[in-house]
């Protein structure tokens, strides 16, 4: 990074920085958590600064940075923790410059991980996107249109967004094992089949990212189970019909 733009990106992170925790720190106060809140808000601040994450020229990025320091503040401290995690891995993490700056996202190629082969977002970041996501269209693709869903998910639903999910991993998961009995042994098809397109891939917040990614229904789902059309339309159908009315803008994915 060139001088000029080091001192840019001090500046950056230290008004940011400020901003978070003061935003944060006024949430806080209505918990009586003022101090840890203006903590978290002026991390997140100073990280997303200093990489230059929020997209200051458009509307989406004071929306995100505004929602990451106070309803989303929850998801924040998670974003937080895989940022941690990250900073303990070789070469940091791998981080993707190219896939977050100005993209009001952090992106990881390693980071935070639960699950071989899939991409994990914790509020604000995307983990294990892998080195393929610098060359491969469909890798990218994965994070701009399905991962980034759940980058604004988690902004929109703040602390409701955990149980949530997870609540629905864990009724889909029994309703999954229900479904097996009843079905699923006749098809000789896994327990572990249903249970997986029960509790994930039937979960509506996947539903919705899977469908603006354009790939719903998904190829591992158990076929005739769960809803068969899309939720929304795709991002990449969206952005066809606003390069012809717009001469090429691209939307917003949300």
């Amino acid at each position: 990074m060139a001088r000029s733009g080091r001192a840019a990106a001090v500046v950056e992170g230290a008004v940011t920085a400020i901003a978070g925790g003061a935003l944060a720190a006024l949430c806080g106060t209505l918990l009586d958590l003022t101090v840890p809140f203006a903590v978290l808000g002026a991390l997140n601040g100073a990280i997303g600064g200093w990489r230059g994450v929020y997209h200051w020229r458009s509307l989406s990025g004071p929306v995100a940075f505004v929602l990451d320091s106070t309803w989303g503040l929850p998801m924040t401290l998670g974003a937080l923790v895989a940022h941690a995690v990250a900073a303990t891995q070789r070469r940091r993490g791998g981080y993707v410059m190219e896939l977050s700056r100005r993209r009001n996202r952090h992106v990881y190629v390693s980071g935070l991980r639960v699950r071989r082969g899939f991409l994990m977002t914790v509020g604000n970041v995307i983990n294990g996107a892998g080195e393929r996501v610098r060359t491969s269209d469909r890798r990218r693709r994965l994070v701009t249109d399905h991962e980034d869903v759940h980058v604004w998910q988690a902004r929109w639903f703040g602390p409701l967004f955990p149980p949530l999910y997870l609540g629905w991993t864990a009724v889909g998961s029994a309703v999954g094992a229900v479904l097996w009995l009843l079905r699923g042994r006749s098809r000789k098809t896994p327990l572990g089949k249903f249970v997986e397109t029960c509790s994930y891939y039937m979960n509506p917040f996947e539903w919705w990212a899977y469908s603006r990614d354009g790939f719903w229904p998904p190829t591992n789902k158990v076929e005739g189970v769960g809803w068969s059309m899309p939720v929304v339309q795709a991002f990449s159908a969206t952005t066809r019909s606003a390069g012809r009315g717009r001469g090429g803008t691209s939307a917003t994915p949300r």
